[in-house]
């Protein structure tokens, strides 16, 4: 069945691939890819888990088809009713599908506006959200499938991909070295810890235990490839109170902040960021075991932007192996329980 779909690289240096189907027919698409699964999560893992599938409008129609073909990717499609996510965001039927969008009653506004004269800017600091998908969770996921429904134009509302295996290659032996042993501490960006909430005062939230932030290690064994990636998040989605990196000088301005500083904008350099230009219909799939990703501004006064979202786990490397899920609770809560305003 070869000739009933194509595959193409993404990016430079064999960063991601992109995946068309002759037939836009769903049954026929599910078809070739139970055939052909895996020769194509083969290319997925060698591309270093990015992957774009081209015209699934199907889906639209039947919602649910987004969650069995998430199942391709690991052997859980996670339950968003049982995570640590705000109702806001949850879909109409699919309880595994989160909602992503500027409308009521979700009201996902875009990141603020950075660009420059010749084309996007993609680097952090001036784009500040590069983040991980729920890194406040232990263990957090390990795949996310993204797809547009709605969309503004695509020289707006982009989503970038940041590489943090090459990245991580690219650091200078002594600063792998230091990283080894060193553990980023994540936070849900609404309890009060990121660094902008500490900077300006603002109090910082009683937790109940299955809300507390979690340590992941800064550098990260990939179960699958077997490489090491960096693993850091945004400022917003660290704890800048107790961290952001375990054992370091605490604070806006300690030893973990400068840190995670320097590692953010090493690994979101042009030379490892792919740029998504999203049309209606695309797929998105995402590791979130060594990718960081990050939307950029759109007009949302202007534009209506609508994201189906899930995410999948099964297997996020021997750091985690017998883990019991960090955000169930153990004795009868809610999980969103004191978090309305998330």
């Amino acid at each position: 069945m070869q000739d009933a779909y194509r595959i193409t690289e993404l990016g430079q240096d064999g960063f991601g691939i992109r995946l068309e189907f002759k037939s836009g027919d769903l049954e026929d698409v599910f078809a070739t890819l139970a055939a052909n699964v895996d020769v194509i999560l083969d290319r997925f893992y060698t591309a270093r888990g990015l992957l774009v599938i081209k015209g699934m409008h199907g889906v639209f129609a039947r919602p649910q088809a987004l969650v069995e073909l998430s199942r391709l990717f690991g052997s859980e499609v996670e339950n968003y009713h049982q995570t640590l996510t705000s109702p806001r965001f949850f879909h109409d039927s699919e309880e595994e599908i989160l909602i992503l969008s500027n409308d009521p009653p979700c009201n996902h506004l875009p990141p603020p506006k950075v660009s420059r004269d010749d084309g996007l800017r993609v680097e952090f600091p001036h784009q500040p959200n590069w983040h991980s998908d729920q890194s406040y969770r232990r263990p957090p996921p390990d795949i996310t499938l993204l797809l547009a429904v709605r969309v503004p134009p695509p020289d707006q509302g982009q989503t970038l991909i940041a590489d943090c295996t090459r990245a991580c290659a690219a650091l200078k032996p002594q600063m792998r070295e230091r990283l080894r042993n060193l553990n980023g501490i994540h936070a849900p960006s609404w309890i009060g810890r990121s660094r902008e909430a500490v900077e300006q005062g603002e109090p910082v939230l009683d937790l109940l235990p299955h809300q507390l932030p979690q340590q992941h290690p800064l550098l990260r064994r990939h179960p699958v490839s077997g490489e090491d990636s960096l693993f850091i998040c945004e400022e917003k989605q660290m704890d800048f109170v107790d961290g952001p990196v375990a054992e370091l000088e605490v604070g806006p301005d300690g030893e973990g902040a400068r840190l995670i500083r320097e590692l953010l904008a090493h690994a979101t350099q042009e030379r490892f960021v792919y740029t998504h230009r999203w049309e209606v219909g695309d797929l998105l799939i995402t590791d979130n075991r060594n990718l960081l990703h990050c939307a950029t501004w759109y007009d949302s006064d202007s534009y209506s932007r609508l994201m189906w979202r899930t995410t999948v786990m099964g297997n996020p490397g021997d750091e985690y192996q017998g883990e019991e899920k960090s955000w169930i609770p153990q004795d009868g809560s809610q999980i969103m329980a004191g978090m309305d305003h998330a």
